[in-house]
């Protein structure tokens, strides 16, 4: 590859993927001075799901992308995590260090398309140029820059092109046709929205033989269930069978928040089912000028409330790398990158599928209690 394209700054960068990853990169990119881009295939750039859990650590990515105040006055910020039996026997309190900020909480939760919502927003607001409707159709590169043809006929030319279009992606396709596709890990999740009783002012879980259970506040007057089962093989749940099926669920626990949930389920009640699916896509992870973040290469199932922390910081570190590389070249600034998020991600991936297999399993609750206290240790510290 010869010397000056690599050297060449990035000045015009493509965004494949308007989820959060994506969106948090074109914020940042575009603090830089960089021409961004972004890509998003719905039309209608909607997010699908309930609640979404979220660690110190994802808010201290809020705060650095300049989005902490709209999650705060839109979701849910609060301290700790209680950990009781089936039958409400309190086990354990989950530390949750306020590592944003004294100021901000350890933790929090948020309607999944309110905080997809408030990332657009910051989006458009950053001059990032959004076409809906539209993704890549294909790409060439050479030393100097990646050409790309649109779905909708247009074209362009960028300095560095970023695949972030989810577990799904036909980015990663595309880059790496043998990469390994999605794995089904014997566990779905149950989701549910209902209304925020005042005693549920925190997140809490109960531990079941087989079964978890967990609620937590996403706004001042709403809240979501998340329940977690065992299921050998993946399949289609007819959504007429949610409200029975989540009802017998909650059935063993003796617990009157959940007995209170589970009388309140109902026809208008927002119920999701999702089989849980994991992907680590061993690096490289960029080829040439073209680099894949979140979800895309580094899928995790929910139990550490941290899938979406990783994918937001892969844009920040990304764009961190952009500009500290900007004198040495964009191949540079993507080894120092996969650098500083491998291990991380790696990390959060592989503690989160541990803990589904020890769940499975009906395996030791001393090694699952410490697996999640090690992996929030670790989110702590530094990106």
């Amino acid at each position: 590859m010869s010397n000056s394209g690599n050297r060449a700054a990035v000045r015009r960068a493509l965004i494949v993927g308007g989820g959060f990853s994506g969106m948090a990169a074109a914020i940042e990119l575009k603090k830089r001075g960089i021409d961004v881009d972004l890509v998003e295939i719905d039309a209608g750039w909607r997010s699908y799901g309930a609640g979404i859990s979220l660690g110190g650590a994802t808010l201290r990515a809020f705060r650095t992308l300049g989005v902490l105040d709209e999650f705060v006055r839109r979701g849910s910020a609060h301290d700790d995590v209680d950990l009781h039996t089936s039958g409400g026997h309190h086990l354990a309190t989950l530390p949750t260090p306020r590592i944003a900020g004294p100021d901000v909480p350890g933790g929090g939760a948020i309607m999944r398309p309110v905080l997809a919502a408030i990332l657009a927003e910051a989006t458009r607001a950053s001059g990032t140029n959004v076409r809906l409707g539209c993704t890549f159709a294909s790409f060439t590169q050479d030393d100097g820059g990646v050409d790309v043809t649109f779905t909708d006929g247009g074209t362009g030319r960028y300095d560095l092109v970023i695949g972030a279009d989810g577990l799904y992606s036909t980015m990663r396709t595309a880059l790496f046709p043998d990469a390994p596709a999605p794995r089904y890990t014997g566990q779905g999740v149950w989701r549910a929205v209902l209304p925020r009783p005042a005693g549920i002012d925190h997140a809490m879980m109960w531990l079941g033989p087989k079964i978890k259970a967990g609620v937590a506040p996403v706004s001042d007057t709403e809240m979501y269930l998340y329940v977690t089962e065992d299921r050998a093989e993946r399949v289609h749940v007819d959504p007429a069978r949610f409200v029975p099926m989540l009802r017998e669920l909650l059935a063993p626990f003796n617990v009157p928040a959940l007995q209170d949930i589970r009388a309140g389920l109902g026809a208008d009640s927002q119920i999701i089912y999702r089989p849980l699916e994991g992907l680590l896509l061993p690096r490289p992870w960029h080829r040439g000028r073209i680099v894949l973040i979140g979800d895309t290469v580094h899928a995790t199932t929910p139990h550490m409330a941290s899938g979406a922390c990783i994918g937001i910081e892969d844009a920040i570190v990304l764009a961190e790398e952009v500009e500290r590389h900007a004198g040495t070249g964009v191949m540079a600034a993507l080894d120092a990158f996969e650098e500083r998020r491998w291990e991380r991600c790696r990390m959060v991936v592989e503690n989160s599928g541990r803990l589904g297999e020890i769940e499975i399993a009906g395996g030791d609750k001393a090694e699952h209690g410490r697996i999640m206290r090690d992996t929030l240790v670790a989110l702590s510290g530094e990106i």
